[in-house]
């Protein structure tokens, strides 16, 4: 059957049975996804449709009529691994069922396959969460009087798997989509970051209590605690940072040409810290302060946070410098690699069926163990069915 896809090259024996083993798997993990559909005219199997739906978007595709496309292209192929009872099925009918599917029931049947992926991680550091919203430019629908949808991720910024999202109708609706969200992820023994929109007092006892740590970006919507924060630091920076309880940490971060010096400054929580007693678990306060320099153009950026962390400034470097890092790892990937502004779909079930689908191919698509980057494996997928499989293997 890969002869249709690779010509004569051999392809060993071990690599067929892996072939065979995941698409078996891929099938037992949406065994028990409810099924929307009617029963009159169900002409396909609905585990066929999924599975069919990740590989494609994988492979390349953009929405269901690049999928159908892909399966109707290696219609001979998915006969050999798929029941398909009445053959590849058509871009309509992958449109209506991801249009169908209700987005929490279809994400819950990621959460074993997420699981495995984030058990693979040996190293024994902590996993730093990152939550943060980014907007699908162009689903907005005038007709209907709809804004573009916002859809709140939450990602692990060590493993490089998605771990949830939740879709909003407006940016600014990400201060009750976080903690749904939450809910629906572990974030036990983890770091959570999250940028200003989530600095929210019930949001910090929420990961408190599910046992995780926050670091919480602090700005104008808490406008004394911030002020607070930042006189605090102001006081430091007047006495030269020669306080025995501020601890400092300079890097230097090189790319996309250009130059970034970072300082990050962290000391325990002041006594007097106006409100100090509202915010849960609230141990240490923070600064980061980034000079960056692309040519002539040098630009100043300081920002403040509030944290559970017990005072250990690397961590708190990294915990800071993981949530920057959910722009170039997720959000530029998604609108380069996978062209994510670009698309026009209106319907808000499918846009964040979609949106989920693209995510978690991200996820798998960066376990891959070689050099190639991000958009390169996601070619080599769509041309090599073996390639294809690497990319889908489950660890054992």
């Amino acid at each position: 059957f890969l002869k249709a896809f690779v010509g004569d090259t051999a392809v060993p024996k071990d690599t067929e049975a892996v072939l065979d083993m995941d698409v078996k798997g891929i099938l037992e993990e949406f065994a028990l996804l409810p099924d929307p559909r009617s029963h009159v005219n169900r002409r396909h199997l609905l585990s066929d449709l999924v599975v069919i739906c990740i590989m494609a978007v994988i492979a390349g595709a953009e929405g269901p009529r690049a999928i159908g496309l892909w399966a109707k292209s290696n219609a001979d192929w998915l006969k050999g691994r798929l029941q398909l009872p009445n053959g590849v099925p058509a871009h309509d009918t992958i449109g209506r069922v991801l249009m169908a599917l209700k987005p929490a029931a279809f994400q819950a049947c990621f959460e074993n396959w997420i699981r495995r992926l984030a058990a693979n991680r040996k190293d024994g550091e902590r996993e730093i969460i990152a939550i943060d919203g980014k907007t699908l430019r162009r689903s907005h629908d005038r007709a209907a009087g709809l804004g573009p949808l916002c859809v709140v991720s939450a990602w692990a910024v060590r493993s490089g798997i998605s771990l949830g999202q939740l879709a909003t109708e407006q940016k600014s609706n990400e201060i009750t989509a976080i903690p749904e969200l939450l809910d629906a992820i572990d974030v036990k023994g983890s770091i959570v970051t999250i940028d200003a929109a989530g600095c929210q007092k019930t949001i910090a006892a929420k990961i408190i209590d599910a046992g995780g740590d926050y670091v919480l970006t602090l700005k104008g919507n808490q406008e004394a605690l911030h002020e607070a924060v930042g006189e605090c630091f102001d006081a430091h920076v007047e006495n030269d940072f020669s306080s025995p309880a501020l601890r400092t940490h300079t890097e230097t971060l090189k790319g996309h040409g250009r130059m970034d010096e970072i300082t990050y400054c962290q000391i325990p929580v002041p006594a007097d810290l106006p409100g100090k007693e509202h915010w849960k678990g609230m141990r240490t306060i923070g600064v980061a302060i980034r000079t960056s320099t692309q040519g002539d153009r040098t630009t100043h950026d300081v920002r403040y946070y509030i944290s559970s962390l017990h005072v250990g400034i690397k961590q708190f470097a990294a915990s800071v410098r993981g949530h920057w890092g959910i722009e170039n790892t997720l959000h530029w990937c998604l609108d380069v690699t996978f062209r994510e502004d670009e698309s026009r779909v209106r319907n808000r079930i499918l846009a964040d069926n979609v949106a989920w689908l693209k995510r978690f191919a991200i996820s798998l698509l960066k376990q891959v163990n070689d050099k190639e980057s991000v958009a390169m494996r996601r070619r080599m997928a769509g041309w090599n069915p073996a390639y294809l499989f690497k990319v889908l293997q489950i660890p054992a």
